[in-house]
Parts: C-alpha cells; structure tokens; sequence
C-alpha cells in the first residue's frame, strides 16, 4: 500500500490526462509568482462508444492500439506530443474510494497494519493482492479514532491503462480516481476552523460520487451507481444523511445548524446535475445557499478559448500537485 504524501514528494508532472467511458481531457499547467496555475495547453476528445467501459471487476479498454492512437492524436492537437510524463485521473466506475476508521485503543504497528488490511478487502470486496491502494492517514473522528482515506484499483484494470501510456512511450506520474483530483480544489487552500463544509459532485455516465470536505480533509465520500434521471434523487438522500448524521446537532432542535456545520461551498463536475438544481436541492435540505466554486475561486487562469474548468478539473487537479 502507498501513501499518498510519500508518492507526491518526487516532483510530478506538471500536465495530466482525464478519462471517463466518454472522453479523454488533457491540461498542461503552469504556475505565475502570485501562486495562480495557468493552463497553457488543454484539449479534450469523444471516445468512440465501448472503446473505454470503465468497470472495477473487468475489462475496461477494448482496444489499447485505439486508445493509445487517439490520446497521441489529442497530445499532437494541443501542441505537447513530447511529453512523456503524465498524471492520470481514471474513470470514476474502475475505481473505488472509502475512509477507513479504526476501533479500539492504541496498537502496535504491525497490528494497525493488519488491521487497514482486512478493512481494506473488506471495504474494496477484493484481496490486496488484487488491488493497487492508495492510502492516507486523516484527522481522527470526533471520537479519536484513527482515520485513512483509501482508493483502489484492480491491478489487472490498472495494467490497461499503463499498457496504454507505454505503447506511446509515456510513464505515468500519479494515477488516482478522477474525483480526487477534482476534490483537490477543494482541498488546496486550507480554510480556517468554523468555516462550512464543501461538497463535490462528481458525476458520470454510471451516477456519482459525493465528496464532502470539512477543513480541507474528505469527511465522507459516496459512490452511488443510479440511473441518469435518478441522480437527483439521490443527491438528495445523501444531503438528508449528512443533516441527520453529520451535522452537528443544536441545542434547541428547531435552531438552524451552525454556520460550521453546513455546506457553505459545493463544485459540480461532468454532466447530468445542473448547478442551479444541485444548489436549491441543498438550500431546501439544509436551509442554506452554497456558494459554487469556479476556477476564479482556486485561483486556476482559464484561456478564454479553452475548455469549462468541470470538463478539465480532474486532471487539472493532478497536474497541480508538481506544486503541492
């Protein structure tokens, strides 16, 4: 198992590629003095249907030969085919992330790590030898308990994709889940306490994932598989969980939650929830109007010409990290 700090200590690339089982967006970044990132080559691409079916238990790429001609194809487009050190955000649904949370008191290491193990296969449904896991320790719970945020990956998905980037000749950096480097805008500016919670919605052709954020660190995170006119729906049945469950409750039960204990920012990635939709679904929930966060708000200078920062943000994310 790997921890995410130890792999972003080696200086990653500066540029990242995002897929999804419906397209390929590509970012190259730079950074100014005033610590602005700049997107200075971006492009993105429709796959040709069933070329890419992201999947956690089976194949995902029909086609590596395919794949690999169109990602040369759009690196060439956007002017940075030399380029042979990538990031890459994959596919929601060939990934799995949860948070680990260990019982008990103290334990030696060893112990802790057996326990992580058996979480892990327990929490993934598959064992670690199947898996490539990212692992990083987080703050502990309101009761002390030690937590880890874990995403997955099966070797033989993974192995896909690397055969992929090396028929081009290309190595790959960082692979994580494409909401994690969504989420990194989220997390990139620590916000003081007594701030609100913030809420990523990232969604794909097989439903979404629910990132909630508080102090810069993920609380919760929920994969939900839904058909497209569902997610709606779901959306809301995850926001009343977090009002029943999360937040913390008032004194006086018909009190409004307390500004930290809300969800004061919220970013929409891909299509199928509109912004306007998502946000009067959460003011209905939690009685309050989240501010949407833009690429303005991360500090991350968009081209005019360029693509929407939700169809770029997942790789964007990762290539920010040569800077984190």
């Amino acid at each position: 198992m790997t921890s995410f700090s130890k792999l972003i200590k080696p200086r990653l690339p500066s540029a990242a590629l995002g897929l999804t089982g419906e397209g390929v967006a590509l970012v190259s970044l730079d950074r100014r003095r005033d610590r602005t990132l700049l997107v200075r080559r971006a492009g993105y691409v429709p796959l040709a249907e069933g070329l890419v079916r992201p999947n956690f238990d089976e194949s995902n790429v029909a086609d590596v030969s395919e794949l690999a001609a169109v990602l040369q194809g759009l690196a060439a487009s956007a002017g940075v085919q030399k380029r042979k050190r990538w990031s890459v955000a994959l596919p929601e649904a060939a990934t799995r992330t949860t948070i680990l949370t260990l019982e008990g008191g103290s334990a030696t290491r060893a112990e802790t790590e057996e326990m992580l193990r058996w979480k892990t296969e327990r929490g993934f449904g598959t064992p670690v030898e199947e898996l490539r896991v990212a692992r990083e320790r987080l703050r502990p719970d309101a009761q002390g308990r030690p937590r880890y945020l874990a995403t997955a990956v099966r070797l033989s998905v993974l192995a896909e994709y690397e055969a992929t980037l090396a028929a081009l000749g290309w190595q790959a950096g960082l692979i994580l889940p494409r909401h994690m480097g969504e989420a990194w805008w989220l997390m990139r500016e620590r916000v003081a306490a007594n701030t609100s919670d913030s809420l990523l919605v990232s969604t794909h052709h097989e439903g979404f994932t629910a990132v909630l954020l508080r102090d810069a660190q993920p609380l919760l995170v929920r994969s939900i598989v839904c058909e497209a006119e569902d997610r709606v729906d779901e959306l809301y049945r995850f926001l009343l969980f977090y009002r029943d469950r999360v937040q913390t409750p008032a004194l006086d039960p018909d009190a409004a939650p307390a500004p930290a204990d809300t969800i004061g920012r919220m970013m929409i990635a891909g299509d199928g929830i509109e912004h306007a939709e998502a946000s009067a679904i959460i003011e209905e929930t939690l009685n309050t109007r989240p501010r949407l966060v833009t690429a303005a708000d991360v500090r991350l200078a968009l081209p005019s010409n360029e693509l929407d920062f939700d169809v770029i943000a997942a790789p964007a994310g990762l290539a920010a990290l040569a800077w984190a």
